[in-house]
């Protein structure tokens, strides 16, 4: 079993939070670090069962009365036991008295977010990071935010990146070894997403044409979101394009980013990019594998720049500092993927390449980022497949994707 660095984080938010949530799409090891965390001590209670769910369903608050302390594992199959838990921790106040899992963003739900207000800890488990496949901890984030050049170690370029790009981050996906048969569980996990947790999610006359418009999301991922375009070829309107996408986002399939602003420059473009949280699964929805990848490389872009976010992500989550993610570009189209900013509104931008060249031409965009933040400006990156860092100016570097995970 791989280490999850969340781990700290859920036994401390135990010590001194009513209620901890583990929150994150379904078989990315939530149910695992839950039992691991709760031991043989603590009652599991696991609502993917038909009878376990039945009680839930029929009764919450009976269900919940009597439990001194519990696990409960895919919540979202059953949110009226939320306010049942609401008033047991109201009237027994101990922490640590219910750890949750769920696979689907319960804090969309006003109900539940008003419900559980002050009383819950959400943490977000999302497939392994490139760190925790190799049990060691990274230090990419807190390094970068102190204006220091990024660690280079472990690296992996061409060929080997292309693989472990691709693999994406799912525990059993990764058991398989065969390009073919792991794509296929990427598939049936999908097919299984929509049949089971999108009808928990929402009651949508359209399912049947969800997968096809995750497929067309997937040929969309890192770009400016255009609802209006992604549903045209399924014969859907914006609201309900928005709608429809917005499921797949609770469900940890999706992650908007969105537009970076400052008052400084005024003419910047508004829209949110959208990414998938898992280049596995997108690779999967785009037939993408390192032997197609090998033919044209062009196909390998995008999948990356989904990877870097989607372990940047991962990096923060666990981080004892809180990071704002998104992205930035002006009217005269200079951008950077990625924009990261702290409590302290320190900034730091990443641009995402393929290609193992990087030149000058790269940091446009950093560079008016940098313009536009002053002294907030701490680094600026352009991540690409190559093994050392080279500088490009002040607080400028071109660096290995590898040192995500140095």
């Amino acid at each position: 079993m791989y280490p999850r660095f969340i781990e700290d984080r859920i036994h401390d938010a135990l010590t001194y939070t009513r209620v901890v949530l583990i929150s994150g799409p379904r078989q990315s090891g939530k149910t695992t670090l839950a039992k691991q965390i709760a031991g043989r001590k603590i009652p599991f209670l696991n609502l993917d069962d038909k009878t376990t769910l039945d009680a839930a369903l029929t009764d919450p608050v009976g269900f919940i009365r009597g439990l001194d302390r519990a696990v409960i594992d895919e919540i979202q199959r059953a949110p009226d036991l939320l306010l049942a838990i609401k008033t047991a921790v109201d009237a027994d106040p101990r922490p640590g008295r219910f750890l949750l899992t769920g696979s689907a963003n319960l804090m969309t739900v006003p109900r539940v977010a008003d419900s559980l207000a002050g009383r819950m800890k959400v943490v977000r488990l999302l497939p392994l990071a490139q760190a925790e496949l190799n049990r060691r901890p990274p230090t990419f984030l807190e390094t970068a935010f102190e204006g220091q050049v990024p660690k280079v170690g472990n690296v992996v370029v061409g060929a080997g990146l292309i693989e472990k790009v691709l693999a994406g981050g799912y525990p059993e996906a990764l058991t398989r070894t065969r390009w073919h048969t792991r794509q296929d569980w990427y598939l049936d996990y999908i097919e299984a997403i929509v049949q089971r947790d999108v009808h928990d999610t929402a009651q949508f006359e359209k399912i049947p044409l969800m997968p096809r418009l995750l497929r067309v999301l997937a040929e969309h991922s890192g770009q400016l979101v255009n609802y209006s375009g992604f549903g045209a070829p399924l014969g859907m309107n914006h609201p309900t394009t928005r709608r429809y996408t917005g499921v797949f986002e609770s469900l940890f399939l999706l992650h908007t980013l969105q537009p970076w602003f400052s008052n400084v420059l005024k003419r910047l473009t508004k829209t949110p990019k959208l990414h998938f949280l898992d280049a596995g699964l997108l690779a999967a929805l785009r037939d993408i594998t390192p032997d197609r990848v090998k033919k044209d490389k062009a196909l390998f872009g995008p999948v990356l720049e989904t990877f870097v976010v989607a372990e940047l992500l991962k990096l923060s989550s666990w981080s004892a500092d809180r990071y704002e993610f998104a992205h930035f570009r002006d009217k005269e189209r200079k951008e950077v993927d990625i924009v990261i900013e702290d409590r302290r509104g320190r900034v730091v931008g990443i641009e995402v390449k393929a290609s193992a060249t990087v030149t000058a031409r790269e940091f446009a965009g950093l560079r008016r980022l940098s313009e536009a933040c002053g002294d907030r400006f701490v680094l600026g990156l352009v991540l690409h497949d190559h093994g050392h860092v080279v500088p490009f100016g002040e607080r400028l570097y071109a660096a290995p994707i590898s040192a995500l995970w140095a």
